[in-house]
């Protein structure tokens, strides 16, 4: 049931004025320096595929230099029962973060919804259940006082140097924590089908290839990673004659493409090799920009969610269909312009979201 009280309010629609930066800000000298980053955006409390992640890393350790990890926000949602939301959110706070707006509203003194800033395009219903999961999770994290002070100390934004490359980490777009300009239906080209599909309208924002230009130009760096918008692309523009790079990860702790069951991150490395993993990528430079798959543990995460929020609650609503069968979306429509998809997956199973067996042909 939607709480009245919330049904059809502003809330989660906006986000407050703090939110706000100009992309000149990113100007600012790198505050990580890596041979290889992970970038771990949306993992929306998903404590199996954290775990997953964390093997992903320590397995390529053991045969090269050591990783850096940044969790570029969201990385609570779904998480309400204690042992998740500590284990969560102690963990991510011994690697670099910046926060998402989940973060940024569990520690706000007013509670202004998710702090989502939802396009017009997306429906109420699921304006209200956001703003009810959000409540839920600042109940939880009203026991854990010290861990949420930490959480609301985490920057906005960052940028981080991988070999001779800036890269500007983000949590929205280059405006806004929760800015959807940098959301793939919103992009120029404009994917119709995809537009036809989230009710789009032909007078909701559009992002045009001048604006990317002019972002990767005023933060100064060679790409932005980012996440919020849930949905997953690469597309690479060029800027002065040198290739940039826009990629958003979508989401490291939901499915992001039809029939796979699996998260995604946002890898970047000096070295030229494509990795285990990857589904799609690029490389601008000596760098290597590769989106992995997050294969997580689906029966664990389907139990663990649905114990948290049974059928009828505002995340089983929202997101049940998702967490089994992902979205009405495909990774081809997640390659633009000249990024290019690494191994051609195809389901050996039964095709149902039990069976995650899957392998690169």
């Amino acid at each position: 049931m939607i709480d009245m009280d919330l049904a059809a309010s502003p809330l989660g629609r906006t986000c407050p004025p703090h939110y706000r930066y100009r992309a000149s800000a990113l100007r600012s000298a790198p505050v990580l320096q890596a041979e290889t980053l992970y970038i771990v955006g949306g993992l929306y409390g998903n404590i199996e595929a954290l775990r997953t992640l964390l093997e992903i890393i320590r397995a390529e350790e053991r045969s090269g230099p050591p990783i850096t990890v940044v969790f570029n926000g969201d990385f609570n949602w779904f998480d309400i029962d204690y042992e998740s939301f500590n284990e969560i959110n102690e963990t991510v706070l011994r690697h670099n973060a910046i926060q998402g707006n989940v973060e940024a509203e569990l520690g706000s003194d007013e509670f202004a919804g998710c702090g989502c800033n939802y396009p017009p395009y997306v429906d109420q219903v699921t304006v209200d259940y956001s703003n009810q999961i959000m409540l839920r999770l600042r109940e939880r994290a009203q026991g854990c006082g010290a861990l949420v002070r930490e959480l609301s100390a985490l920057p906005m934004y960052l940028t981080a140097q991988v070999g001779e490359e800036r890269i500007g980490i983000l949590h929205g777009d280059a405006e806004s924590l929760a800015g959807w300009a940098f959301a793939v239906e919103n992009m120029e080209p404009l994917d119709q089908r995809l537009r036809l599909s989230l009710g789009c309208q032909t007078s909701d924002q559009t992002t045009t290839q001048a604006q990317v230009k002019h972002y990767l130009k005023a933060a100064d760096v060679r790409a932005f990673a980012c996440t919020h918008t849930c949905l997953p692309f690469a597309q690479d523009f060029y800027v002065c004659r040198r290739q940039h790079l826009l990629m958003n990860n979508g989401s490291a702790g939901m499915p992001n493409f039809r029939g796979l069951t699996a998260g995604l991150v946002t890898r970047i490395s000096t070295s030229p090799i494509t990795p285990i993993g990857s589904l799609y990528g690029i490389t601008l430079g000596s760098v290597r920009f590769d989106a992995i798959r997050v294969a997580y543990d689906q029966r664990a995460w389907l139990h663990r969610f649905s114990r948290n929020w049974p059928a009828g609650s505002a995340a089983h609503n929202s997101y049940w269909r998702r967490m089994n069968s992902g979205p009405d979306y495909d990774i081809a429509q997640a390659l633009r312009w000249s990024v290019r998809r690494d191994a051609e997956w195809r389901c050996i199973g039964d095709g149902s979201a039990e069976v995650d067996s899957w392998r690169a042909m």
